[in-house]
């Protein structure tokens, strides 16, 4: 029987695409144009998501039983627009949850020690100049850390900063739900107001876009930073730049951006109290890995005619395995 097709829009750990290509042909795309993801999709099984999805690829993709987030945000596929042809969406939740984790912290470190500024002072202007900055940094120890967002992410980032530094978490959860005991759950405005660090750690939705505003920006304290691994669309970008060019924030780590790469004509690019990364806060060979693993038990569901385990379009699931068990049933 002629083995079934999983695309990739961009490359996977070699170590899950020699695994896939046991139980698949595996096709990476050649490139993320939407000409180039639609043709891709024709013939594919399932597709596996590291680039947004065009929805007039789910009209040509007439042998796709789903699609699979390689991470755990799914705003890069139009879901609406799948359920509406019977096809799965999946996930990775938490697979890097960790990873993402030790990234944030790792920044706001760096921004208590003005490390970036410190490291370029020593190259360009010498020990002594370097030095002198020394006494502007200050401890995480005893600092309060607002948590916007506490799923995975956000859980594994109070934990650090709970047991490793001794710091305060407060966060904030729309939902309402418990998460743990260590996280005060308080308002979004306190926890811009009260946070000596604010991390933004939720997903992007219809509620969260635009999210942080200019007036919660702008009630954050002088000597607060705000890390942002979540999505740039969460945020008021221009209100951002704007408190960050005028100081009214002490600085800012930001991983995510409404616009992907951030544009080079940002002033973004020369503050020296920002950090600046390109998305790459939950990617590490081990993450990798470990999204790798989930995504490739996931196909094999699929290909097997079942759910996958993290199913995101659940309200639609009958007519899903309808779909899936006819498109994936033995010749």
């Amino acid at each position: 029987m002629t083995k079934k097709i999983v695309f990739l829009t961009n490359p996977i750990h070699p170590e899950i695409h020699a695994e896939l290509e046991t139980v698949a042909r595996v096709i990476v795309s050649p490139s993320t144009s939407d000409l180039d993801l639609i043709a891709g999709a024709e013939s594919a099984s399932v597709i596996v998501v590291r680039h947004p999805l065009p929805p007039a690829l789910f009209e040509r993709a007439s042998q796709l039983v789903g699609v699979l987030r390689h991470g755990a945000g799914v705003d890069m596929v139009p879901i609406d627009v799948a359920s509406q042809h019977h096809i799965a969406v999946g996930n990775a939740p938490g697979a890097n949850a960790r990873t993402v984790a030790e990234f944030a912290v790792g920044q706001m470190l760096a921004l208590a020690h003005k490390s970036a500024a410190i490291n370029m002072k020593i190259r360009t202007e010498g020990w002594g100049q370097a030095r002198a900055m020394a006494d502007q940094g200050f401890d995480l120890a005893g600092k309060r850390v607002g948590l916007v967002g506490v799923g995975a992410i956000g859980q594994a980032v109070a934990k650090i900063c709970h047991a490793g530094f001794g710091m305060e978490v407060i966060g904030y959860r729309p939902s309402g739900r418990p998460s743990l005991d260590i996280i005060k759950n308080v308002s979004l405005e306190q926890i811009f107001s009260d946070s000596d660090f604010v991390v933004l750690a939720c997903p992007l939705n219809d509620q969260t876009r635009g999210l942080i505003n200019r007036s919660l920006l702008e009630s954050m304290q002088s000597t607060a930073c705000l890390i942002n691994v979540a999505r740039g669309a969460v945020v008021d970008q221009e209100a951002l730049v704007d408190v960050l060019v005028t100081k009214k924030i002490a600085g800012a780590a930001l991983d995510v951006f409404t616009q992907q790469p951030l544009p080079a004509s940002s002033p973004l690019y020369h503050l020296d109290h920002v950090l600046l990364s390109p998305h790459m806060a939950g990617i590490t060979d081990d993450s990798l890995k470990a999204v790798g693993a989930s995504v490739a038990a996931q196909v094999k569901q699929l290909l097997r005619g079942e759910l996958p385990e993290h199913l995101v379009n659940r309200s639609h699931s009958a007519e899903i395995l309808v779909r899936l068990q006819h498109l994936t049933k033995k010749d």
